[in-house]
């Protein structure tokens, strides 16, 4: 389960997409930048490859959540 889900823009100017996120996932601290496309760029520790499509998948849907969907 994904944990302490935080998100802001990566530019003051909040009509320029890209954001920076961090959160909890399997008691370890993921940093990475979430990019228009959808593409994830992780900072730092990597997710365990078997891990990436489900966290994909529950990063998207939180991002769909707090910023698409205002």
């Amino acid at each position: 389960m994904l944990t302490h889900f935080q998100w802001k823009p990566l530019y003051s100017d909040d009509s320029l997409p890209g954001w920076s996120i961090s959160f909890y996932f399997k008691k370890h601290l993921y940093q990475a930048i979430y990019h228009s496309n959808g593409n994830i760029e992780f900072n730092g520790t990597q997710p365990a490859e078997e891990d990436k499509e489900n966290l994909s998948a529950m990063i998207h849907e939180l991002m769909i959540y707090h910023v698409y969907d205002k």
